[in-house]
């Protein structure tokens, strides 16, 4: 009901209640005047619909009320409040339906019959964590080789027919996960889904293609050397933790990537490839129980052995220790480098409140200015010093532990003031934080995770990749609830556990005379307080 009608049906309601206090006047006085001793009657409550409206129409006077005379803080530019809310959107978010073969093989799917595309994949729980010293790279190497050709196509074939669907067929693999997509018209989905099939499945490996493939990968090795940002986190996670799964590369070294034969590849599908580690998603004009019937049809060659990836985990758990990597290279005109603490795995309770954390924390880039304008106080001295090129939070989670810290770019002759400012801001969290900083990241938090799953492929990529961490999908409303329940305790709690008197892990590379060593890092951890 609209307010127009609300204030309508007030007017009305006070006429006719006007009204009946009158009649009821009338018949009270004449009646005073045939029998003087009697009493006038009281006039009657009016009728209870009027009473409901009479109350509604208030309501809405106040609402209007406070819209025209809004309180102050929300007019203040660095408040964390927002203006209007309408939770509308949350609530009616689309639901995503599961269903798990006798297999363990899990088929999900999320309904947009808004979409005009959809997005097919093959979401697998292995990445480079699962392989061994020898096999360092086999992951990232199979990655490459499954677009090679099947015994049903060629990859020309393969390739003319994603062309001609207008389509786009892509994988990726990381740590612990590897996944393998293709984004088609809603029309197309059958075929997409035979091609993600046929390709995990029949893939035939021919060494005259490994061969030209391993040149390939040497390439891109030598391309990502040259990425300063790679070659940091990759060092962080082969210090942090050292003599760990975790510590290996994706790519593996150059050794491996040129001794890796069509064994090593097969091995690795037969082991890794099974039924209940994976999850095949379609987002997007999608129904899903013809989804599932496609997927029965499609996927009848997968290995169904029970062993999972938390069970190999636990076999090889992560282990951080606190150490650091400097690369010194004075041909490199910036220094960068990375300082991380030990963080929480997925399903730990603390991984919403580090979240809120690096929101916190923030980012900040020199080109994009505003420093005097940022809710982070550590992109704030960041910025108006002049102190970095860029910075940024970061928080990696794994299923066993994960990686929470500060990366950035400066200049030589920054690197001390740099470090001093970060691990203040950081070590800070544990003793000083504000309601109202709290408020804004969360806000922020929530508007980047939203931003995160615009799209059928980011939808999918989520709801694969939460399937593989957490077993379910965890409903955007109840997300939204457990970063609502964050406050300034929350943060000062959480941020002792990880971040007080706790060792850090040091990555570093190009001109880094000038940044401390690791004990000044470590010192930084606490304060003394008297």
């Amino acid at each position: 009901m609209t307010i127009r009608q609300l204030l309508t049906l007030s007017r009305r309601s006070r006429n006719l209640t006007t009204s009946q206090s009158l009649r009821r006047l009338s018949a009270s006085s004449s009646a005073a005047v045939a029998a003087s001793s009697s009493t006038a009657p009281a006039t009657g409550p009016p009728p209870p619909d009027a009473m409901i409206y009479d109350r509604l129409a208030e309501e809405v006077k106040h609402k209007i009320k406070c819209l025209e005379n809004p309180d102050s803080r929300f007019l203040q530019f660095n408040s964390p409040h927002p203006t209007l809310t309408d939770h509308t959107p949350i609530l009616t978010f689309p639901s995503t339906r599961v269903t798990t073969l006798p297999s363990g093989l899990r088929v999900a799917t999320e309904t947009n019959l808004a979409a005009k595309t959809a997005t097919v994949g093959v979401f697998i729980d292995a990445g480079s964590r699962f392989e061994t010293d020898e096999t360092n790279g086999t992951a990232h190497f199979l990655e490459h080789m499954i677009f090679k050709g099947t015994e049903k196509r060629t990859s020309w074939e393969m390739e003319e027919e994603i062309e001609n669907m207008g389509g786009h067929l892509n994988a990726y693999t990381s740590r612990e996960q590897t996944a393998y997509y293709a984004k088609v018209l809603d029309k197309d989905v059958p075929v997409a889904l035979d091609i993600l099939a046929d390709i995990l499945q029949n893939s035939k490996f021919e060494e005259k293609k490994i061969e030209r493939e391993r040149d390939v990968i040497l390439r891109e090795m030598e391309e990502v050397e040259g990425q300063t940002e790679e070659v940091i986190f990759d060092h962080l996670h082969s210090t942090a933790f050292q003599y760990s799964p975790l510590g290996r590369t994706i790519l593996g070294p150059a050794q491996n990537i040129k001794t890796i034969t069509r064994s090593h590849l097969k091995d690795y599908i037969s082991t890794h490839y099974t039924a209940p580690r994976m999850v095949i998603v379609a987002s997007g004009p999608v129904k899903h129980e013809e989804f599932v019937d496609q997927v029965k049809k499609q996927f009848t060659k997968l290995s169904a052995d029970p062993t999972t990836a938390s069970e190999l985990v636990a076999r090889e758990p992560a282990v951080f220790t606190g150490s650091e990597v400097r690369v010194i290279d004075d041909d490199i005109p910036l220094a960068q480098f990375a300082v991380a603490f030990q963080g929480a795995p997925w399903t730990d309770p603390d991984t919403i409140p580090l979240m809120v954390m690096q929101s916190m924390l923030g980012t900040w880039n020199k080109n994009a200015g505003g420093a005097k304008h940022m809710g982070s106080s550590l992109a704030q001295s960041v910025g108006i010093n002049e102190l970095a090129e860029s910075m940024m939070a970061f928080n990696t989670n794994y299923k066993d532990t994960g990686l929470f810290g500060v990366y950035a770019v400066a200049k030589p002759d920054c690197l001390s003031d740099l470090s001093y400012c970060i691990m203040r801001e950081v070590s800070k969290l544990c003793y000083r934080v504000s309601d109202a900083d709290v408020t804004r990241a969360c806000n922020q938090l929530k508007s980047s995770l939203m931003l995160h799953i615009d799209g059928t492929s980011p939808v999918a990529e989520d709801i694969g990749r939460q399937l593989l961490t957490y077993g379910r999908r965890i409903p955007v409303t109840e997300l939204f609830a457990r970063i609502g329940a964050v406050d300034a305790s929350t943060i000062k709690r959480v941020a002792n556990r990880f971040i007080f008197d706790q060792d850090v892990a040091l990555s570093a590379v190009g001109p880094i005379q000038d940044l401390p060593d690791y004990n000044w890092f470590r010192r930084r951890t606490y304060m003394l307080r008297y």
